[in-house]
């Protein structure tokens, strides 16, 4: 597909419109902002250009609200990308877009999209910031057991296999893990793989089996074990109550 003539029509009724496009440089420093976790920073950013949101920008779409949405899809795919790199395990990041993508796709109105958009920011730096807290007390070895942890939810993970990735010895590892996160390896998986399913329980779409088989699971009883060890209740009795809240 050849667009360069349609190329030098667009450039040429943008200059005729006196239309500039916003500093890209600009608009990489609120990005860089969110990424660093300054959170009240990342809300006045947003806050100053959520009125004149448009301004500075291209018109991806004739129909008001797709070219909000569209330009909450970019946004928020450029930032996922920028948190990922600066350390934020990919699988979160970009749950996180999907999530506001999703909610963006059924929304009624442009408000709404830019509302959606600067909640995306500020969850983003907050996550960041949260990250920043945490990874300052761990070694290299520890954060990337994290982060393929993390990654690798779905799977049945053992301590031995983290540490092989790592060039350590599972005594050595084993020590180190429970020295800077304050608990054992196989404890540290099973908290997580809980509050990951204690998440996924308020989507009505993932039965309990699925989300404990998604989650590496052996059965659906030893989900069930585990999330009424650390959260006191059944996985089925948990979604009974939050159901109950989101109704009352």
């Amino acid at each position: 597909m050849n667009t360069n003539r349609e190329l030098d029509y667009r450039l040429y009724i943008q200059r005729d419109e006196e239309f500039v496009r916003t500093d890209v440089r600009q608009e990489f420093s609120r990005y860089e902002t969110i990424v660093s976790g300054d959170v009240e920073k990342a809300k006045r950013n947003y806050a100053e250009v959520r009125g004149n949101f448009f301004e500075g920008k291209g018109v991806l779409s004739q129909n008001p609200l797709r070219n909000s949405i569209y330009h909450l899809v970019v946004s928020i795919g450029v930032i996922a990308r920028m948190c990922v790199e600066a350390g934020l395990p990919h699988s979160e990041a970009y749950t996180i877009s999907d999530i506001y993508i999703q909610k963006a796709d059924v929304s009624k109105t442009v408000d709404e999209v830019l509302d959606l958009l600067g909640q995306a920011h500020v969850d983003f730096a907050e996550r960041m910031r949260k990250l920043r807290k945490t990874t300052g007390k761990y070694s290299l070895y520890v954060r990337h057991a994290i982060d393929y942890i993390y990654d690798h939810l779905h799977q049945p993970l053992k301590m031995e296999e983290l540490a092989e990735k790592e060039g350590l010895s599972p005594g050595y590892f084993s020590k180190l893990f429970a020295k800077e996160v304050g608990t054992t390896v196989k404890a540290y998986i099973l908290q997580v793989k809980v509050r990951t399913a204690a998440n996924m329980l308020g989507n009505l779409d993932y039965s309990i089996s699925d989300i404990a088989y998604s989650l590496g699971f052996s059965s659906q009883s030893a989900f069930t074990t585990a999330f009424k060890q650390l959260m006191g209740q059944t996985p089925a009795a948990y979604r009974s109550g939050r159901e109950y809240i989101r109704m009352t």
